[in-house]
């Protein structure tokens, strides 16, 4: 998810440029697991500071479900909106006040989104994954998964003051 953007910059502001993705990101965190391309259209403008990359991508991410533990796939769609600003100004040659390593464009002019693609995926990522939405998790006496059928334990004894509330349910 390089991209050399030395003709963009010398461009002027406004100029633009567009790009079809389908990438393969397994390697990008050892804490995701990747299971489809990376697949989308990003457009780079150029602004007055730098580049403009905004784009919509999907990619789909292996996930543990919270209450049964199973793993799942999770399709994950999102946005990016993020301004790259050069290490090397391209009209005097000399080092721009911008300090973020995540949003600079190396001294060769390349144009990394790797990071911003990583964090944006871990963004979109739910807190709390679940395979899906009637999932029963599993017992809390046994440590049966309740999703496999039944467990045969006994009903817990209700506090007689809380019967009401179980009519509820």
């Amino acid at each position: 998810m390089r991209f050399n953007v030395a003709q963009l910059l010398k461009r002027a502001t406004g100029s633009s440029r567009r790009y079809q993705m389908r990438e393969g990101i397994e390697g990008i965190d050892p804490g995701l697991t990747i299971r489809e391309p990376l697949v989308g259209q990003i457009e780079m403008v150029r602004t007055a500071d730098g580049i403009l990359v905004r784009g919509e991508l999907t990619t789909a991410v292996e996930l543990q479900c919270d209450r049964c533990l199973e793993p799942f796939i999770q399709k994950v769609e999102f946005e990016i909106e993020e301004e790259f600003h050069p290490a090397i100004d391209m009209g005097t040659g000399g080092q721009p006040p911008y300090d973020e390593e995540e949003t600079r464009i190396d001294e060769h002019h390349i144009l990394d989104l790797t990071e911003l693609i990583r964090q944006s995926i871990f963004l979109t990522l739910p807190m709390h994954p679940v395979c899906r939405l009637d999932c029963l998790g599993f017992c809390g006496r046994c440590g049966q998964n309740l999703n496999e059928g039944p467990c045969g334990c006994e009903e817990p004894e209700v506090d007689p003051r809380l019967e009401t509330l179980r009519k509820l349910l």
